[in-house]
């Protein structure tokens, strides 16, 4: 789907900004501390959730200062819309995580369900433990009896949210800040 590059700057003339670059950046070096307290002498495999998790996951690893690999999945529900369906795999990990502790990387975590799928695939496949990591973890109902994330960076209300990783319609991913879209929209 392409949007007129005039929606997609009305879009962000509009939305709210929740939290800004430095914030964000605060919310990371955090979540980092955390992380680096339960897993820095666990030699975990961090998996980054594409294509959301892309952007905390690179922002996110250079803090991590202890042993780790590096691997991903691809599997979404969204598919540049702003509403989810049923979870499509586009790639699963090419490690063999049999036996290893793992992080789970992701963007938001919204109503938990595609998470909740990818931390049950890896629990099938025998990962000793499974640890999940979010940006954002959006203050709403789950849909699933996913718990919380292990480790959060910032929370937001129930809001279509992008920037950071997070997308409106496949667009903004790159936003400089984390924004939440304004009801004008209709989202």
């Amino acid at each position: 789907m392409k949007l007129q590059d005039e929606a997609l700057k009305q879009v962000v003339r509009q939305a709210d900004c929740l939290y800004t670059a430095a914030q964000v950046e605060q919310a990371l070096d955090r979540l980092s501390a955390d992380i680096t307290a339960e897993l820095d002498t666990l030699q975990p495999i961090v998996i980054c959730v594409m294509n959301g998790g892309l952007i905390p996951v690179g922002r996110l690893l250079p803090r991590l200062n202890f042993q780790l690999e590096v691997d991903y999945v691809h599997a979404t529900r969204y598919r540049n819309r702003t509403t989810g369906s049923t979870l499509d795999w586009k790639a699963k990990p090419h490690r063999d995580i049999r036996d290893r502790v793992l992080l789970v990387v992701d963007d938001i975590l919204d109503e938990g369900l595609t998470l909740q799928a990818i931390v049950q695939y890896f629990q099938q496949q025998g990962a000793k433990r499974v640890y999940t990591a979010v940006l954002v973890d959006k203050l709403h109902r789950r849909k699933t009896g996913l718990r919380d994330a292990d480790f959060v960076g910032l929370t937001v209300e129930d809001r279509y949210v992008f920037g950071y990783g997070m997308d409106y319609k496949g667009f903004l991913r790159n936003a400089n800040g984390i924004f939440a879209v304004s009801e004008q929209e209709g989202v």
